[in-house]
């Protein structure tokens, strides 16, 4: 029978099997329940495969970590690595006395770029990859190159009489509140708002102890509900700390919990001149649309009377689908956000080297070359280096100038139909 996830391609399933042909240990990162096991299981039906989350076999590991991985047969997967991270320094051992490529594939639900203690074990010798929950693209069997036509300057204009209603606007605010995760996209809306909940109450009472020292999970859980109602918002430490009742301390803290953990993303702001971004405040986002909107208790009415919330939403949903994009796209890529000191803003900014690329994105179905206005400034500060800029709105098909020919309103559905 299949699975939820099993019913969707992964786009990055190449990303992946080129690591493993190069590297003798590759990782594969990503939140629970975003398909890490099923991909990897379908890449490498034929390795052996060892489930860390169950209880005999972490048992067995963490008492002999030396003597279980040399008992493992010559290729091997390993589920939920970050369950017994004893086995990292006896990977290494066996690593380094054969190399060849694809000898261990391991899998986690914590970020290990956060968790140096795990890392500095295989540097140089360890690939990782990260998958998101379903991206729209893989939920619409598309084959995921809006990133590409960006990256490649391959928009231009197009006018198409469109013919728009209700309904139609409406099942974009369904894709947010639907978000990524497969499980809960068979289930009805109710169902599905309580399984993300749930989600979120699992991780938090499973997976923080071993990532973390944390006094009171509950504080982490209303953390993540805060930062629901502020998402895509500019981190505010000391607001949050007034809320919470909790020190600013605590707060910064929690917060790098729930990042490992997948439930939460910081992007820093950019600046032209790299010194003064670590001087400035992050935007904080919840990547999942769907998690995020059911800790905010929002609805597809909502997208009508609470707008402000939905729009933030919508961005998120937008960084979220580009940071998903890259992973097989172009690695080289780094997200920002863009705030000056009159509170002039770009929603995302993406950049590799000295190239730029602005994003902004408008939750209306008509756009005027005033919506522009903040891509043109970017532009200003870029430069020559400033590639193009899109406004990204609630469209069916017409690519619109907005009076600069870098700058152009593309509709939103491109992300998920090129």
């Amino acid at each position: 029978m299949a699975t939820p996830t099993s019913l969707y391609p992964r786009l990055i399933e190449p990303t992946l099997r080129a690591a493993l042909q190069r590297t003798p240990v590759v990782c594969l990162l990503g939140p629970r329940q975003s398909g890490k096991t099923t991909l990897a299981q379908r890449l490498a039906p034929d390795r052996a495969f060892y489930d860390l989350d169950r209880h005999a076999i972490r048992e067995t590991a963490d008492m002999d970590p030396d003597g279980f991985v040399a008992s493992l047969p010559e290729a091997v997967t390993l589920d939920e690595i970050q369950r017994a991270p004893n086995l990292l320094p006896a990977i290494k051992i066996a690593v380094d006395r054969n190399r060849r490529p694809g000898r261990f594939l391991l899998t986690g639900s914590a970020n290990i770029h956060l968790l140096p203690r795990i890392t500095e074990s295989l540097v140089g010798r360890m690939e990782v990859v990260e998958l998101q929950p379903l991206a729209e693209a893989e939920k619409s069997l598309s084959p995921g190159r809006f990133l590409q036509h960006l990256l490649q300057g391959s928009f231009r204009p197009r006018i198409v009489p469109e013919s728009g209603s209700g309904s139609v606007r409406l099942a974009l605010a369904k894709r947010l509140i639907e978000g990524g995760y497969p499980e809960p996209l068979a289930r009805s809306p109710a169902n599905a708002r309580q399984w993300h909940r749930q989600y979120v109450h699992n991780i938090i009472e499973r997976d923080v102890r071993e990532i973390a020292n944390v006094r009171d999970a509950n504080d982490l859980n209303r953390l993540l509900q805060s930062l629901a109602q502020q998402n895509a918002q500019v981190l505010n430490f000391s607001r949050l700390a007034d809320a919470l009742q909790l020190d600013v301390r605590t707060i910064k803290h929690h917060l790098a919990v729930l990042e490992r953990l997948y439930l939460v993303r910081r992007l820093s702001p950019w600046y032209r001149d790299a010194s003064k971004q670590s001087r400035r405040p992050s935007k904080v986002y919840l990547p999942d649309s769907g998690l995020a909107a059911a800790l905010a208790r929002l609805t597809v009415d909502d997208w009508l009377n609470r707008r402000t919330l939905m729009g933030h939403l919508l961005e998120s949903f937008v960084v979220q689908q580009l940071i998903a994009q890259a992973a097989w796209t172009d690695l080289d890529l780094d997200f920002w956000h863009y705030r000056e000191k009159d509170r002039t803003e770009v929603d995302l900014v993406i950049s590799r080297g000295p190239e730029v690329w602005g994003i902004e994105v408008k939750a209306a179905a008509t756009v005027a070359p005033s919506d522009g206005r903040k891509l043109r400034r970017l532009a200003d500060v870029c430069g020559k280096h400033f590639r193009q800029g899109l406004v990204l709105y609630d469209g069916q098909e017409s690519i619109y100038p907005m009076g600069d020919p870098k700058i152009l309103a593309v509709p939103l559905a491109t992300l998920w139909t090129l």
